[in-house]
């Protein structure tokens, strides 16, 4: 459900920013040139693209990470046979395909909000990044009580590694 809605949200947002590239609107000159950072035609039209292709990417992950945890409902009722290719190992490998792109996906879509930010100028990038890597490094670290030992969790799954 997490990646539906995540790659929801990502063609909705290309959607919108393909009409605001598109549009001949001043929509796209939000500040003007006494604000620190490039605000020239070249560097705005940069600046869209490249939000627009990290939320095309990001779309691309979570629908591949959909259409793999996908297989792997079907796959994971399949019987045993000796003699098929379909072994818990191949069904294994295929669901961890599934949380990387889903984990890679959330990951652009999260650098989206840098990219947009850039937009206005280098000053709110620089603090979106102070703010962010800690977040992000807690969504992936979790520190257990007792003995203090440190788990790494992977991103949107139950599996401890």
């Amino acid at each position: 459900m997490g990646a539906t809605l995540m790659a929801t949200t990502s063609i909705l947002l290309c959607s919108g920013l393909a009409a605001l590239i598109s549009s001949t609107y001043s929509v796209k000159k939000p500040l003007n040139d006494t604000v620190y950072g490039a605000h020239g035609e070249f560097m705005v039209a940069l600046k869209y693209v490249t939000l627009l292709t990290m939320f095309l990417f990001s779309f691309f992950c979570h629908s591949l990470s959909i259409r793999f945890i996908n297989q792997v409902n079907i796959l994971i009722n399949t019987p045993q046979d000796p003699m098929s290719l379909v072994t818990p190992e191949y069904i294994n490998e295929i669901l961890e395909k599934g949380f990387i792109l889903n984990t890679v996906g959330n990951r652009l879509f999260y650098t989206g909000l840098p990219i947009l930010l850039w937009i206005f100028g280098p000053v709110l990038v620089f603090l979106c990044f102070l703010t962010m890597v800690p977040v992000l490094y807690n969504l992936d670290i979790v520190f257990t009580s007792g003995k203090g030992k440190m788990m790494e969790v992977k991103e949107n799954s139950d599996f401890i590694v």
